[in-house]
Order: structure tokens, then C-alpha cells, then sequence
């Protein structure tokens, strides 16, 4: 059973906000959205007034028949509009910088491309507040957002790791190298990472569980990089990629 509560007048149901003056509401606060679900076909006044504001704010949208929205509103009164919230803010570039220059750290940031399970970004989180990463960027679309079950998974360590949602992880990498960051995405064929450099600022990309890294992303690096292996199996689940590669950043940096 999900629990319900009220908050400044508007009802929440655990992640979700459901409604139409609530969703209306939430939304003219400018806080933060993950996802916007409304019932096919739904049309009027205060519909358009949200979708003004959906368009106006980038935020990403989804039509979903009416028994998709009475799901995950347990059966409450939804009107045929549902906004999924992140449980913890998002966090802006700046920040990881900010966090960085604090520690009188070379940045480390992870960027992940595409990655859609809760539970591999809530193990990336967590491996990533163990070898100190400054900040994990992931995409607005075609990707998991933070979610209870990413909170959960993470172990505490979202709150401790700054998470950037960028519109465009191509445009994103760009300004990175503009500001002397280098950018390596992971890839089957790449440098082996016994021999990589990964001294100085450095952002590693990790691609979709299933696709790896996009062509464009994958072009807009600097370089790749690939983990070595002599099994049978020649991949590795998302969240061991990363952790190995963290690591192996880590290590050079603390020699």
C-alpha cells in the first residue's frame, strides 16, 4: 500500500503528485519534475494550462491509457494527469565543480548514457560516493531519473553525491571540454585501462545496459576505454563496469 499524505495543498503518493489543480500547482512552483503522465485523448483548460507549462520547461511527457494513471495513484482521484517527483533534488554542473575545487580535488565526474534500471544507478551512486566522485550526469530522456528504489538501492549515498540532469549529453560533454575536462566512454574496443591516463579532470561515460554508449556521445569523447577480459563472457553488467573503472581511477590518483 503507498502512503499518502498532504504537502503545502498539494497530494502526494509517495513519488507522484496526481490531479489536475495539484499537478497545475506543483508545476507553477518551478520545482523539480521527473515525468509527466497524462490520460490519451484528455483534453481542456487546466490540460493546457499544465502542457503550457511542461513545453515551456522541457519537461519530459508521456500519454499512458487511464488504468496506467489509476496504478500509480493506488485508485485516487487523478483526473487523468500524474507527475512523477524525485525523491531528492537534482543537482546543477556547477555544483560538482564547486565540490571538486572544495576538496582541491582534479574533478571526477561519471556520465551515464542511457542507463534505464533503478537498481545499476542506485549501485553506481553508491560506488561512486566511495571513490569520491564529484557528480553523476544522466540524460532527461530515455533514462531512469532518481526514484525511491535508486534512493534505496544507493544506501545513503545520494545524498552525498551531486546528480545532474542535462537536456543534451552531447552538449554537455562539449562545455565539459571547453573547461579542460577529458571525456573517455567505455567500449569494447578502446584503450585498455591498465594503460590509460586518467590523471587530471576527467569525466568516464557509461552506456546503456544493452545499446553501450551512443554513436554521438561516443564521438564527442576524447578517447575510450575498455576493461580487459579473458572469459568467455566479453561484457559486464552496467553498475561492475563502472565500479571497476571507478576504481580504477581511484587507485591511479591515490598513488
Amino acid at each position: 500500500m503507498l502512503n499518502h499524505e498532504k504537502r503545502d495543498n498539494i497530494e502526494f503518493n509517495d513519488e507522484f503528485i496526481y490531479g489536475k489543480h495539484s499537478v497545475l500547482s506543483y508545476l507553477s512552483s518551478g520545482k523539480q519534475v521527473n515525468k509527466l503522465f497524462l490520460q490519451k485523448g484528455l483534453a481542456g483548460e487546466q490540460i493546457g494550462s499544465i502542457m503550457d507549462l511542461v513545453r515551456r520547461n522541457g519537461i519530459v511527457f508521456q500519454e499512458v491509457p487511464k488504468s496506467k494513471l489509476d496504478e500509480m495513484s493506488d485508485g485516487g482521484n487523478h483526473q487523468g494527469v500524474v507527475v512523477a517527483t524525485p525523491p531528492f533534488e537534482y543537482s546543477q554542473l556547477e555544483d560538482a565543480f564547486n565540490l571538486a575545487r572544495s576538496q582541491d580535488e582534479d574533478l571526477f565526474l561519471i556520465i551515464l548514457d542511457g542507463i534505464e534500471d533503478p537498481h545499476n544507478l542506485g549501485s553506481i551512486i553508491r560506488t561512486a560516493d566511495a571513490v569520491g566522485v564529484h557528480g553523476i550526469i544522466i540524460p532527461k530522456r530515455r533514462a531512469v531519473g532518481l526514484t525511491n528504489v535508486v534512493a534505496k538501492t544507493s544506501t545513503g549515498a545520494i545524498e552525498h553525491v551531486p546528480i545532474i540532469r542535462v537536456t543534451n549529453l552531447s552538449q554537455t560533454i562539449q562545455k565539459l571540454q571547453s573547461e579542460g575536462v577529458w571525456v573517455f566512454a567505455t567500449d569494447m574496443i578502446g584503450e585498455d585501462m591498465r594503460k590509460w591516463n586518467s590523471s587530471g579532470p576527467l569525466a568516464l561515460v557509461i552506456g546503456n545496459e544493452g545499446q553501450g554508449v551512443s554513436d554521438l556521445v561516443a564521438k564527442t569523447a576524447d578517447g575510450k576505454v575498455t576493461i580487459p577480459m579473458i572469459g568467455h563472457v566479453q561484457s559486464l553488467n552496467a553498475s561492475v563496469a563502472a565500479a571497476v573503472l571507478m576504481y580504477e581511477v581511484a587507485r591511479n590518483r591515490l598513488k
